[in-house]
């Protein structure tokens, strides 16, 4: 029989030993090792912190300027991919170009949950002049008996858990009429028994009236958008490949287009 396709072991090749594979640690080490990563964890809340401080009076200034730019916060929204999926009825789009302002308010006491807070001016959609989100944070039991170090910093924080200490709350949109309630016209339609994930997301406002966000739109607001608008609006971020065949599917509605492409980003001198 051919003992073709096998491939002989070099000489002495089984008594060879892996010089990494018996590595052992002492309990003293490992101990030192996680003193370690908390003490990473820790500085890694602290900065994250200091910097959403430090940040706070550069995002006023930039809201006050960007009050003064017609649909600066639509077009940003917009420009992002993901929250353009979650936007594609035309009259989702239509109903954002109301919009005038985001902000966020971060928790006092836990500042990774925050309230997403949308402005608008009168629109013919709903009464509400602003629509909010909440992520709010609820304290695990040990916290009560946490006590802060001199930054402020607790055992509770550096556990922290999304999963666990955040409730994601729903808000009532007051619609004007039924003829514009978007998300009754364009409802979330729930998958199968046991899906994490809706079948089909609906109208981009079921955001603010269904509490669970299993998109994540919210965080994707907060870290990717908020903090990067401005580039958002000029459009200088780089677009994912994603398939965009069925962006004009609605194009039946009576609805008014809404121009909301991004505006032209000058070319730099040379």
């Amino acid at each position: 029989m051919s003992a073709k396709g096998v491939k002989r072991a070099s000489p002495g090749a089984e008594d060879e030993k892996n010089p990494l594979g018996e590595v052992e640690l002492s309990t003293e080490d490992a101990a030192k090792l996680e003193t370690v990563q908390k003490a990473i964890a820790r500085t890694d809340l602290l900065l994250e912190r200091i910097t959403q401080q430090k940040m706070l009076p550069v995002y006023e200034q930039r809201r006050e300027i960007a009050k003064g730019i017609a649909k600066f916060w639509p077009v940003a929204l917009m420009n992002h991919t993901m929250f353009g999926i979650h936007a594609q009825h035309t009259s989702d789009q239509a109903a954002l170009s109301y919009l005038e302002d985001v902000w966020i308010v971060r928790d006092p006491v836990e500042s990774r949950c925050f309230t997403l807070e949308f402005y608008f001016k009168e629109n013919p959609y709903f009464t509400n002049t602003v629509l909010k989100k909440e992520y709010k944070y609820i304290p695990p039991p040990a916290a009560a008996n946490d006590k802060p170090d001199e930054d402020g910093i607790t055992q509770s924080m550096l556990e922290f858990s999304w999963e666990r200490d955040v409730e994601p709350q729903a808000f009532k949109i007051d619609w004007k009429d039924d003829s514009k309630n978007l998300t009754k016209l364009y409802p979330r339609q729930e998958g199968e028994p046991g899906d994490d994930m809706p079948e089909e997301p609906g109208s981009f406002f079921n955001f603010f009236e269904i509490a669970q966000d299993p998109f994540e739109i919210g965080v994707l607001i907060a870290n990717d958008i908020f903090p990067e608008a401005i580039e958002y609006f000029l459009g200088n971020v780089p677009n994912d490949d994603i398939d965009s065949d069925d962006e004009d599917s609605d194009d039946d509605e009576n609805e008014e287009e809404i121009d909301l492409e991004k505006p032209r980003p000058k070319k730099a001198r040379t």
